[in-house]
């Protein structure tokens, strides 16, 4: 069994033939219609199959017709040559006399021809702050479990676009399991069905239509998002490393390059800052070795509209250009000082929504989306709402903005993309009345619309997905984006947790995690500075803090961490990663990174009890069989005296927040 032997295992249509030849309602279906005529079913047959080779990678094309009426499924299966990971969509289209109203067009739905006593979903949920809680759960005979979000913009919080299906007992290292996530940013559906005697099982994933019906028009094509496969059976730790793989080598635009260690102004300074308030985080962060500044919100807005101290989030989203009181010399001027000091400069923006009290607002009323007849809900700060994308005039708008700002910045070599609204305002003044249903999925068409714009223009340039911390940590926006702000919560104890659920589909180089100060800003936690960085070293490590704030010990320490980083970094970012103990049941997390011939991998553990001596011994299933590894403990003042036994490492962790990196060779 393959991923491939999945995805071609058939589409459910609803009233399709099924496999076996017999006629019947498919009643849980992937594709379910409402003809021009009001008709309700779909009996698909095969027309066409074509088996192209591709640059890596094999793509079958299947054809279906309905038998009586001019409506057709093209599906799509390719398959990568240098791994397991398997795409799927369907492009749905018809030549009725009128509009045909799609009820659900899933990208991947089938019966996995696979047995098993029981079934088991692992999932991720959270909220703000909360984001990739794992959650694992059995599906039970007779009955259908649905993992949804309907948030529109913000959607990996709720449900994260992603799951495990597990087929018997699994663990990290065993069992059959089924990834299926999905490549899309807005609503989506994912569902296991079980029959009342255990069989079938099937599997569906796709856009969330419960908001009702989308109304496709004679003609036009409707595209489902991908939705990626990996099948194992070597269990869920086979299934990460899988999509890991699959995202660096043929998803992110720089998947392969290494990533920069970077400190981000946000919480070193929030919305007060003045230049040398930024000049001096640059001399800060190259002092410890990084190789980025990013300069965060605040920097924007004019007039009665400019977003400073005062105003905060109140004010400017919309207003694309430099804020003349906080920033004389503009963006330009930050960048050359970056450039004095061998630092690439970033900016972060927001394009997709806009503030009530903004200029493009007062302007262009009818660019938010509204409901007619109902007041705003407005968001953050309280006058926050999101913009209509639906609408070309719309994107083109924002585009032609930030392209004079980024035309200002001719070395500009990042970007944070931030989304902080929800749509909880669903309705447009561009579609017509009976199209408002189509808002959900075409305001994501729309984004990706202006993000393949910005990339045509500058694909040298690295973007962080950022959405109130984690909300755009899928792989739809991963098309577009180096890596993701894996969440506002910096607290590391916090982090282990959230980190941990990431890894479950997302590779550590898209995966930001800072170094932030003690207290941290959220929860107030004290930890010490090497657990911090400890944490931090887990994905593409970076600073949100000011370095002024540091002792000179605490800046020496930050210098050696860096370089260890740096030297390891390969290895982090681009290595197979092992999950060997769990926070959740246990007083410590354990992760193991090993490049690809296994001649070097680093292991990372962290305490999560703050008193007690806690025994750790971690079997290092990464490492290579026949081959002797040398260990030696990394980023440390006092080592922790750990042994080496076969595969077996050995030690001690001691007191508060206790945690340790070893490096193998």
């Amino acid at each position: 069994m393959t991923g491939i032997d999945i995805a071609l295992a058939g589409y459910l249509a609803f009233g399709q033939l099924v496999p076996q030849g017999q006629q019947e309602i498919v009643k849980h279906a992937g594709l379910q219609v409402i003809h021009d005529d009001g008709a309700v079913t779909l009996r698909l047959k095969e027309t066409g199959r074509k088996d192209i080779a591709e640059d890596g990678a094999r793509h079958v094309v299947i054809s279906l017709e309905d038998e009586s009426r001019p409506f057709g499924v093209t599906r799509h299966v390719r398959v990568w040559n240098d791994g397991d990971a398997v795409e799927t969509w369907v492009e749905v289209c018809h030549s009725e006399k009128g509009p045909v109203r799609l009820v659900r067009a899933d990208s991947f739905a089938a019966a996995v021809p696979v047995q098993a006593s029981e079934v088991g979903v692992l999932s991720l949920t959270g909220k703000w702050a909360h984001e990739a809680n794992v959650s694992e759960s059995k599906v039970a005979n007779g009955q259908i479990v649905e993992l949804a979000s309907k948030a529109g913009t913000r959607d990996a919080w709720e449900s994260n676009a992603a799951m495990m299906v597990s087929f018997g007992p699994s663990d990290e290292e065993s069992g059959k399991v089924l990834g299926v996530a999905l490549e899309w940013t807005g609503t989506t559906s994912r569902r296991i069905r079980r029959g009342w005697d255990g069989k079938p099982i099937e599997v569906f994933a796709g856009v969330d239509m419960t908001t009702g019906p989308y109304v496709l028009d004679p003609g036009r094509v409707f595209t489902t998002p991908k939705a990626v496969l990996v099948w194992s059976e070597k269990g869920r730790g086979e299934v990460s490393r899988q999509y890991h793989r699959w995202a660096r080598n043929h998803l992110m635009p720089h998947g392969r390059d290494l990533h920069p260690v970077l400190l981000n102004s946000w919480e070193g300074s929030y919305f007060s800052f003045k230049e040398k308030t930024l000049t001096d985080m640059m001399d800060g962060v190259k002092e410890m070795g990084g190789e980025m500044f990013v300069l965060d919100d605040g920097w924007f807005g004019k007039g009665k509209y400019a977003r400073d101290e005062k105003n905060c989030d109140k004010t400017g989203l919309g207003d694309w250009y430099v804020n003349p009181e906080k920033l004389p010399r503009g963006l330009g001027y930050l960048a050359e000082e970056c450039e004095k000091r061998g630092l690439k400069f970033g900016l972060w923006v927001e394009p997709e929504m806009v503030n009530v009290k903004s200029w493009l607002a007062e302007e262009h009323p009818e660019w938010i989306l509204r409901e007619e007849g109902r007041p705003l809900a407005l968001g953050r700060g309280g006058t926050q709402a999101v913009l209509d994308y639906t609408n070309p005039a719309v994107r083109d708008n924002i585009f032609g903005q930030l392209d004079a700002v980024y035309n200002g910045i001719p070395s500009l070599a990042y970007i944070k993309w931030d989304s902080n609204q929800n749509i909880v305002n669903p309705g447009s003044t561009y579609l017509p009345a009976d199209r408002q249903p189509n808002l959900w999925y075409d305001y994501t068409i729309g984004l990706y619309d202006l993000l393949a714009k910005f990339q045509a223009k500058r694909p040298g340039i690295m973007v962080q997905a950022c959405a109130s911390g984690g909300g755009h940590m899928d792989f739809g926006f991963l098309r577009y984006a180096d890596e993701f702000w894996t969440s506002d919560d910096t607290d590391p104890y916090m982090r282990v947790f959230i980190q941990w659920g990431a890894s479950q589909f997302y590779p550590a180089c898209a995966m930001a995690c800072h170094v932030t100060a003690s207290p941290n800003h959220q929860t107030k936690r004290v930890t010490p500075l090497k657990y911090r960085f400890d944490v931090a070293m887990c994905g593409r490590m970076g600073f949100e803090l000011h370095p002024k704030n540091l002792s000179a010990e605490e800046v020496a320490f930050a210098k050696r961490a860096v370089a260890d980083y740096k030297r390891i970094r390969p290895t982090v970012q681009q290595g197979d990663l092992y999950r060997l103990a769990s926070p959740y049941s246990n007083p410590y997390s354990a992760i193991m990174y090993s490049n690809a011939d296994k001649s070097h991998a680093v292991v990372i553990v962290m305490g999560l009890k703050e008193e007690g001596k806690k025994s750790v011994s971690l079997n290092l299933t990464g490492l290579a069989d026949g081959k002797s590894y040398t260990l030696a403990e990394i980023n440390c003042d006092k080592p922790h005296g750990a042994r080496l036994d076969g595969r077996t490492l050995a030690f001690d962790l001691d007191g508060a927040y206790d945690s340790a990196v070893f490096e193998l060779k």
